[in-house]
């Protein structure tokens, strides 16, 4: 293969989601949404997956997220963790993640939006426990514990 075309070197993972492997195992969900989620590492450590099984006003919802920074063709990785779900009813949301100490931001969309949740997490990392809220129509409390 010619030199002149070989692709780069991938970068390493972002410490921002690198950061997130505190959420790496399996969780139930109180609150607002009851069931349970998964949080697994895509192979290369780049991607953050979740699958999701929550129920909510009576109706059980299913999906999966791709959380990570994005990295468009020939582009530098973006500075902030973005992510995409997907779900059995045919919705999709766009996040972005942000972990500042125990303190997990997600935010709907883009980062500053006001549609968020904020969890903190125990001092053993087991919970936790935050509300979502959305900008003033609504929201909930939501406790993730390690299962």
């Amino acid at each position: 293969m010619n030199d002149e075309y070989a692709m780069p070197a991938a970068p390493a993972p972002s410490p921002g989601i690198r950061a997130l492997d505190r959420l790496i195992g399996t969780w139930k969900v109180t609150g607002g949404a009851e069931g349970e989620v998964t949080y697994r590492w895509m192979e290369g450590g780049y991607f953050l997956l979740q699958d999701v099984r929550l129920e909510q006003f009576g109706q059980v919802t299913t999906g999966i997220e791709v959380i990570g920074n994005l990295r468009p063709f020939g582009e530098e990785a973006s500075a902030d963790v973005h992510s995409r779900y997907y779900d059995n009813t045919g919705a999709t949301f766009d996040y972005v993640y942000e972990l500042d100490g125990d303190v997990l931001t997600i935010w709907g969309g883009e980062k500053g939006s006001p549609v968020k949740f904020v969890g903190t997490f125990n001092e053993t990392g087991d919970v936790m426990a935050g509300d979502w809220d959305y900008a003033g129509q609504g929201g909930y409390e939501s406790t993730m514990t390690r299962v």
